[in-house]
């Protein structure tokens, strides 16, 4: 919606048009325009003087209307061969029509419009768009019918132009969304593709026509050449004594004297005889009826098979444009403009009525353009005006989750300063970044060896390995596992039932190795919000993930496995350690790359691990050597020291979650929560009017629809926007391609962020091992597990890219856990038996 101002320039004459659009909900649009001639001198004189004799009129047209103070977008149809690069950069290739104007071939017509006005001074406007008038008329029409798709001309000139999918046209970068292809089809059959059905009358029309070889199809189909064929066919039946007795006229003789508006008169009249006579009398001749009704015959052959080429023309443009979509019937409207077509009494019907026959699988409307390709020039130039707004809006949303080198640093600095405090004794119970010592205080060297059991305790589901350390340095791991289900019963039951449990299925497990009564070293990773105080002791504070095993909160797991294998009677295990995923991690990494000293997880939940000096372990006595601390980083943020980087977003999304406040940075980063973060924001645009035309689905309202899996799919970079539009279409999103675009930056744009506030927290991980140790740079290696990191196309390197721009003196290298957490606990195991065998030597 609002004012417009078009420039229609096609012929000696042109048009200046005032378009005013309203929107209250039913758009309405008011016009006024005014014709302009120009001169044949300008025609024929220097550029500058055309494009100022242009401007002057523009000036006068703005005069009236008393709108030259405002600075209006205006759209310009030209209606030359042009080779246009930009919307708003079209370069002329060639005058044709009459117009010699010098100084104008070969440059913007859009800059020479721009100067003449520039050399008044006495108003500005804002050239948004260029268009042809092909373009201009499927505008014109789209704005009537959004299913107009396509554009066709076919008057003194023909042309056509439609919607071709962005990723077909390589001479434009980019292969998303579709444009407007102007096809300039008159050119057709230039290269002899036609001369089979081409007849000697378009041959000897071609040869007499300024540009011979060029133009062909046109010369076959459009209006400044029909009453020339008639013409021609006339001549050749009259000499060779099949007309008129075999008797000539100069004027039948002269090119340009039978018009193809006389084939209008003839073919329109009631009495189309009649007119026939009267034709042929003006043109010198004494027809018979007999010759009256054979000129009669002779125009309908020539004005049908012009209707029949074009229809066989736009046949294939539909069936492009039906494969392109992939649907199995094609519902599409074609705008058309020009005189053969409007003015021609049967021109039309038989186009309609060919198209249908050649494309019975698209339901196709026709639809005229009344009021010329200068509507189409502002509507173009309101489109523009449009999605440049809503693209503003848009971006203006986006913004705060676009973040910046110097804000990456500042999250940096604050994790920094909240390890600090999670470390000190003296504000580790107000801080939220926890930093819990693990008691694990060294990493595989390469001489573990033995068999060892490991629990990986996580979720509804657990697993029970058996993994053998083989001997000598780095001599490989052997594993064998078996996934074993927690009914619901058991996780709502007693405590004592739920360990009953899972030692029932670790005999299972023996049982089925063929170890049964074997004692062995056990890892348990347990995954749960615990208080470690030794290695193999751990309290649990609270359940999560759905557990609600009662007697189990505030007591030590490791004795209430201890106490149910007792009850059992059948096997002793030595429960030697107890670690949460991300410790476990660290360690299966660290037996490959012996560097691994940091352990990540970025999957449905975040958090990281990493070797702390023991002097700043202060929850710890002693001073000497390392230990591992689980940093519990999710509740960075917790205290509010995030505040200024969180968006409206992350707070609609927190504040819907079942631990509100609590967690902040994981709901961030984490896959748990970015589909979250992106159904608000497409909900947020959709309410707008930026998506989706305005229209929220029940299944968009829906929490948790939007699964981070979907965001990885969307991203990938292999996937075609069809495909993308197939994925919201199962979400129940009826989406265009543009909105396949937007919803497509969504996701890039959160998970960008989610990759870099990573990246950040482990840049102050790795800086701070750096200064712990003082060292001008360090190498180490990250050892990462988790289905955002793994699955997603470009969080990975995106995370990255960042620790290494905000930690430039660390050589950082990241390293996939492809065994699980539970093969670390069973490391753990391993190393800290090694040290125990060590102490007791």
């Amino acid at each position: 919606h609002g004012e417009f101002l078009a420039l229609d320039l096609g012929g000696t004459n042109f048009r200046v048009l005032w378009v005013k659009v309203t929107d209250n909900g039913l758009q309405k649009v008011e016009m006024e325009n005014q014709i302009y001639a120009i001169p044949e001198d300008i025609m024929r004189g220097s550029g500058t003087q055309l494009f100022d004799h242009i401007a002057e009129c523009l000036a006068n047209f703005m005069e009236k209307l008393q709108i030259k103070e405002k600075k209006l977008p205006l759209g310009f149809t030209f209606s030359f061969p042009c080779h246009q690069t930009k919307l708003d950069e079209s370069f002329l290739v060639s005058w044709t029509k009459g117009f010699k104007s010098s100084g104008v071939e070969g440059r913007d017509v859009v800059a020479l419009i721009r100067k003449a006005i520039q050399r008044r001074g006495d108003f500005d406007i804002d050239i948004v768009a260029v268009v042809n008038d092909t373009v201009g008329t499927m505008m014109t029409c789209g704005y009537d019918d959004h299913n107009c798709e396509i554009g066709l001309i076919v008057g003194t000139g023909s042309n056509a132009c439609y919607m071709e999918e962005m990723r077909h046209i390589d001479m434009v970068e980019g292969d998303e969304g579709r444009m407007c292809v102007n096809m300039e089809w008159g050119a057709f059959g230039d290269d002899g593709a036609l001369n089979d059905i081409r007849t000697e009358f378009d041959r000897e029309i071609d040869m007499g026509s300024l540009n011979p070889g060029k133009q062909l199809f046109e010369k076959m189909i459009s209006g400044m050449y029909m009453g020339e064929l008639v013409r021609l066919i006339l001549v050749k039946m009259a000499r060779e004594e099949l007309l008129f007795g075999g008797k000539l006229s100069p004027e039948l003789l002269t090119t340009g004297r039978f018009e193809t508006k006389d084939i209008s008169d003839i073919e329109g009249e009631k009495d189309g005889i009649r007119k026939a006579r009267e034709v042929l009398v003006r043109l010198g001749l004494d027809p018979t009826q007999e010759d009256c009704v054979a000129t009669h015959r002779i125009c309908q052959i020539v004005s049908t098979r012009s209707a029949s080429l074009c229809a066989a023309t736009l046949a294939a443009v539909l069936r492009r444009i039906k494969e392109n979509k992939g649907d199995d019937r094609l519902r599409s409207t074609i705008g058309v403009d020009g005189s053969v077509y409007k003015k021609h009494p049967h021109f039309a019907k038989r186009l309609h009525k060919a198209v249908r026959r050649l494309v019975p699988d698209c339901d196709v409307r026709f639809l005229r353009s009344e009021d010329g390709s200068g509507k189409g020039a502002a509507m173009v130039t309101a489109v523009a005006y449009r999605l440049a707004d809503q693209h503003r809006a848009r971006q203006n949303t986006l913004e705060p989750l676009k973040l910046s080198h110097e804000q990456l640093l500042e999250v940096k600095r604050r994790m920094k300063l909240e390890m600090e405090r999670g470390l000190s004794k003296e504000t580790h119970a107000i801080a939220p970044v926890k930093m819990l010592p693990t008691y694990v205080c060294a990493t595989p060297d390469g001489t573990e060896k033995g068999d060892f059991l490991a629990l990986d305790l996580g979720g509804t589901n657990f697993r029970v390995l058996l993994v053998r350390v083989r001997n000598g340095k780095w001599g490989g791991v052997e594993m064998h596992n078996k996934i074993y289900s927690i009914p619901q019963e058991v996780m709502h039951g007693t405590g004592d039932e739920l360990f009953d449990h899972i030692v029932q299925c670790i005999a299972d497990f023996l049982e089925y190795m063929g170890m049964k009564g074997v004692s062995l070293p056990l890892g348990f990773t347990f995954s749960f919000p615990c208080q470690q105080n030794s290695l193999d002791e751990s309290i649990l504070l609270k359940w999560t993930k759905g557990f609600k095993a009662s007697g189990c909160e505030g007591e030590d797991v490791v004795t209430l496995l201890k106490e149910a294998i007792h009850r059992r009677e059948e096997f002793d295990l030595d429960v030697v350690a107890v670690v949460n995923d991300t410790v476990g991690t660290m360690m299966t990494c660290g037996y490959e790359d012996p560097h691994c000293e940091v352990g990540l997880i970025v999957g449905t939940g975040s958090n990281a691990c990493y070797m702390e000096e023991m002097r700043n372990v202060e929850l710890v006595e002693g001073e000497e050597g390392r230990m591992c601390v689980n940093m519990e980083w999710g509740a960075f943020g917790d205290n509010g020291c995030l505040d200024d980087f969180r968006t409206e977003f992350d707070v609609a999304v927190d504040e819907l979650s079942l631990n509100s406040g609590k967690q902040r940075f994981e709901k961030m980063i984490s896959g748990m929560y970015l589909g979250e973060i992106v159904r608000n924001i497409l909900i947020d645009f959709t309410k707008r009017g930026l998506l989706f035309r305005g229209r929220i689905s029940e299944r968009l309202k829906t929490r948790g629809i939007f699964e981070t899996k979907f965001l990885s799919q969307i991203e990938s970079d292999c996937l075609a926007l069809l495909q993308v539009r197939a994925i919201l279409q199962h979400l129940g999103l009826e989406s265009t391609c543009d909105d396949s675009i937007i919803v497509k930056e969504v996701c890039t744009v959160v998970a960008r962020r989610a990759a870099q506030l990573c990246g950040a927290g482990m840049a102050a991980v790795v800086d701070k091992i750096r200064e712990n140790r003082g060292l001008d740079t360090l190498k180490v290696t990250v050892g990462v597990d988790g289905t955002l990191y793994k699955l997603h196309p470009h969080f990975a390197k995106v995370m990255h890219e960042t620790v290494k721009d905000l930690a430039p003196k660390c050589d950082v290298s990241f390293l996939e856990s492809e065994d699980g957490s539970g093969k670390g606990a069973a490391l753990i195991t391993a190393v800290a038996c090694r040290i125990r065998e060590a102490g007791q030597r």
